[in-house]
């Protein structure tokens, strides 16, 4: 195996599930947690890929950042997940960083769809929607706290985006790693 990736799967594995395991039970992903792999992210990419790696793994950053910033700004998911996907992007660079933010996205998605049906909140869940399409209809809403995730209280159970966005990424870093396809 390729050293970088071999450190890879000893400091990037092991800090995107504890991000995902801390997103799970306290719904946020820690700002130190975040940094320390963007830090470890920078300095791997130095030792094994000099400057390009480095700016590699800016790219990869400010894409990963990117993705998520939007939908955060309109009050509808936390910081925390913006930063982890950011802190991904400096290890993968930006054309893995898509990818892997596709997939979660994906998995994201289906996970809703799956706590929607289980918990038989089909009818707030079509209501939610309605309003966050009222919120995209005017500047003034847009970016306010009006439709915003925590907005919805009880009608809605909020998915702590850390957990697909670290599946997805793992999926696609063990596929490459695996062969599955080229990145």
């Amino acid at each position: 195996m390729d050293p970088f990736w071999l450190t890879a799967c000893l400091i990037l594995v092991p800090g995107v599930l504890l991000a995902s395991w801390i997103d799970y039970a306290k719904r946020k992903v820690p700002n130190w947690l975040n940094a320390s792999l963007i830090v470890a992210g920078f300095i791997v990419q130095a030792i094994f890929h000099g400057m390009h790696g480095v700016s590699d793994g800016a790219l990869g950053m400010v894409l990963g950042f990117s993705v998520l910033i939007v939908p955060w700004m309109m009050h509808g998911m936390g910081a925390g997940d913006v930063k982890l996907m950011a802190a991904i992007g400096v290890w993968f660079g930006p054309w893995m960083t898509l990818v892997s933010f596709a997939v979660g996205a994906l998995i994201g998605g289906a996970a809703a769809v799956v706590m929607i049906i289980s918990s038989g909140r089909m009818y707030h869940a079509l209501g939610n929607l309605n309003i966050i399409w009222i919120k995209m209809q005017s500047r003034d809403t847009l970016f306010g706290e009006f439709g915003s995730a925590k907005s919805f209280g009880d009608t809605s159970q909020l998915l702590p985006y850390g957990v697909p966005l670290t599946a997805g990424s793992l999926l696609v870093m063990f596929g490459y790693l695996a062969g599955w396809w080229v990145l």
